[in-house]
């Protein structure tokens, strides 16, 4: 592929043969790691009959045990951590909206490579030393905003740490500093772009020429959308807290044709959802994470219960995830259909009159669920236009997915929003 190799860092100018041979050799140093300093990792390995020597390819990582959120809120807040508490250099955590949060630890090491991938993935986006990158991730205990932050300081870029909310003073911001990248949430991009049109003010026109989404979902459909209302490239980014936070996974400017996984620091596996049997690349299934580097807190074969495939690599040595399709604990079975989230936000895209913003209310109505789209009107939307664009949706939900849905077109910037993202499943059924 087209790319500068002078760009490149030591570990993007890894062959497949050395990327392997180090793969190996940092899988086998973060079991020994995990085992000899994490109680659970030792009990989880004993009692499935492995030890850290008996991995002696990387094929034989599918013999050792899966590690699973709940295994992570049991032992909170520091059980995990494989490090002394004096190494720890910062806890990101979780919102814990589910649960008790998620609690994660760094030691100087550990942020120093975080900031590392996340300035390799601003530059695989088309981020350059001397950008000014505008930060609209939140920041705090999310990982999202402050991740970005290091890793756009550590490529030497300008930052501007402007978080979540305020959005009229974020478009004025956007103006005034004149940034070339943004990193924010797809769904947060959108409001934005109704600010600035809300301001008279026509995005295209904007400083901004990359576009660097993630934290959520989200599709072709709204990439379109994106690039055609601001004219930039955008392009996604993936990543977990669990595993380090944001830039796990870039996309390449070049070619968006998926996220190229940093696999020098983080290894993929797809397995079934259900069995846990590994999958060959190319088929569907759930992704799984093992760090290769991590001090503070190894992970070894972490669920992350996003869905999508594992492909060859193009504009780098390292395979590829296809775009997250959606999560398999993020599927709505709905009278035997199985329904999600990402389906819908393509019909509401297409969809006149609605913007691109929704939730989906989960409900019990006698014996059967029911399920009932919420989504946004466009501001200046006429009560027709609201009418004509529920039904349009609902048709397309039974054309496209095979079920009924009640549709509800509700007052812009109504539905709840947190750190930038709209929570998109709220189960109202009774336990």
């Amino acid at each position: 592929m087209a790319h500068a190799r002078g760009l490149l860092d030591a570990g993007e100018r890894l062959d497949a043969q050395a990327l392997r041979a180090l793969q190996l050799e940092r899988l086998r140093a973060s079991l020994r790691h995990a085992y000899e300093h994490v109680p659970f990792y030792r009990e989880s390995f004993d009692k499935a009959g492995v030890r850290p020597e008996d991995c002696r390819t990387l094929a034989d990582l599918a013999r050792f045990p899966f590690t699973v959120k709940a295994d992570l809120r049991e032992h909170y807040p520091y059980g995990m951590f494989a490090a002394p508490r004096e190494r720890i250099r910062r806890i990101h955590a979780s919102s814990g909206t589910t649960g008790r949060p998620t609690v994660v630890g760094y030691t100087d090491n550990d942020l120093s490579m975080w900031a590392d991938m996340v300035a390799r993935s601003i530059r695989a986006a088309g981020g350059r030393p001397g950008d000014t990158v505008h930060v609209a991730y939140g920041y705090g205990l999310f990982t999202g905003g402050l991740g970005a932050h290091y890793g756009a300081e550590r490529l030497g870029c300008t930052v501007i740490p402007a978080s979540g909310g305020m959005t009229a003073r974020q478009v004025q911001l956007i103006q005034d500093l004149r940034p070339g990248v943004i990193m924010v949430t797809p769904s947060y991009m959108l409001t934005l772009l109704d600010e600035f049109e809300r301001q008279g003010v026509d995005p295209r026109t904007t400083s901004l020429r990359v576009g660097i989404f993630g934290a959520e979902p989200w599709t072709e459909e709204m990439r379109r959308e994106i690039e055609e209302r601001l004219a930039i490239d955008a392009v996604d980014i993936y990543g977990l807290s669990e595993v380090v936070g944001p830039g796990v996974a870039q996309e390449c400017v070049e070619t968006k044709d998926g996220l190229h996984v940093w696999e020098d620091h983080f290894y993929p596996e797809i397995v079934d959802p259900v069995t846990g049997e590994v999958l060959p690349d190319g088929e569907e299934g759930e992704l799984v994470f093992t760090s290769l580097t991590k001090e503070a807190m190894p992970v070894i074969r972490y669920r992350t219960r996003d869905l999508t495939r594992l492909l060859p690599g193009t504009a780098r040595v390292f395979r590829r995830i296809e775009k997250i399709t959606g999560r398999s604990d993020d599927m709505v079975i709905l009278r035997g259909v199985n329904l999600f989230p990402t389906q819908i936000e393509e019909i509401v895209l297409r969809t006149p009159g609605v913007a691109p913003h929704f939730q989906l209310r989960l409900t019990r109505e006698g014996r059967l669920d029911a399920l009932t789209v919420r989504a946004e009107a466009r501001p200046g939307a006429t009560p027709e236009q609201r009418e004509t664009a529920a039904l349009a949706i609902a048709a397309a939900v039974k054309d496209g997915i095979g079920v009924s849905v009640g549709v509800e077109i509700v007052e812009p910037e109504s539905l709840e929003r947190s750190v930038g993202k709209i929570r998109r499943i709220v189960d109202l059924r009774p336990r």
